[in-house]
């Protein structure tokens, strides 16, 4: 059994992760860069920090305490030299204003089904469970089998909400063990799937086959995000449809409206790639979810 894992954090009451109430489990790491990633700490498969400045007054005490020496100030002016940090987290649990917080702490299974037993009734009473989040989750996927095993020892319903980015063996192997797949869905073409977001969608297609093959379909939420000008466009929306249709009991999606997370990636002392766009007119999305309605989808935004 791999005990440890490394995530980022676990939200309760969870509303849109799947069915019921749930806890969502946000696991660190992901293979993909997608341009409009509005979970950036959950990307890197290490501990970070994240600096919020407006919480910062200035008393110096992360400064005096880091064991690297990665923090100083000019006057009252904040400076986090990253390539020094190691991500201990001494700094953000001296800080007394919450201004420094680390994304990313190690647990082991044990010490996450405590957390998770502590909402059984949550569960018992709206039909929900534990989604398992990122990040990419199957990225971690030994520490994921692990938690997905203990959760069905105690009749708790899984959902894996996934990019569908692993291997093929690794995919199949989590089968069994989850309930409800709220799967990605981004770019039909593999040339602007590998542009935006760093790699092939070929994977990612063929895991969800499998899934549909296997007659899971009727266990799968497609997550469409609706990024504007790079995956509302008619081509790539005709590419979906044309994908999905093909696809054996499918029929649930929903639209994730794109909305600017730019203030995560100050936070992160990380680049934001993307152009400002705004969010998706209303108008468009309801053009979306309408072509998607007439191929027989029930839609959702």
């Amino acid at each position: 059994m791999v005990n440890e894992g490394l995530i980022f954090d676990i939200k309760r009451f969870a509303i849109h992760d799947g069915p019921g109430i749930r806890t969502t489990v946000f696991l660190k790491g992901c293979p993909l860069r997608c341009w409009w990633c509005h979970n950036p700490e959950g990307i890197y498969p290490a501990s970070e920090l994240m600096f919020f400045e407006y919480k910062c007054i200035g008393c110096r005490t992360c400064a005096g305490v880091c064991p690297a020496g990665a923090i100083a100030f000019e006057n009252i002016e904040h400076h986090l030299d990253r390539k020094k940090c190691t991500g201990c987290g001494v700094c953000s649990e001296a800080c007394p204003t919450g201004a420094l917080k680390l994304a990313g702490k190690v647990i082991t299974v044990e010490g996450l089904m405590q957390e998770l037993e502590k909402d059984v009734l949550l569960y018992d009473n709206s039909g929900g469970g534990v989604t398992f989040s990122g990040g990419e989750p199957l990225l971690q996927h030994r520490f994921l089998m692990d938690a997905l095993r203990e959760c069905k020892k105690i009749d708790l319903s899984t959902a894996l909400d996934t990019s569908g980015y692993a291997s093929g063996d690794v995919f199949a192997a989590v089968l069994d063990y989850v309930d409800v797949f709220l799967f990605d869905l981004k770019l039909a073409g593999d040339r602007e799937h590998r542009k935006y977001t760093g790699v092939s969608n070929v994977p990612i297609r063929n895991n969800l086959r499998m899934l549909a093959d296997t007659g899971r379909g009727g266990d799968v939420i497609l997550r469409l995000p609706v990024v504007p000008g790079i995956t509302d466009t008619e081509q790539n929306i005709a590419g979906l449809l044309d994908f999905v249709a093909s696809l054996k009991g499918i029929r649930r999606i929903d639209l994730l409206p794109f909305h600017d997370v730019y203030e995560k990636y100050c936070r992160l002392g990380r680049e934001y790639k993307m152009p400002a766009c705004g969010v998706p007119a209303p108008e468009r999305l309801k053009d979306i979810k309408e072509s998607f309605e007439r191929a027989g989808f029930i839609v959702k935004i």
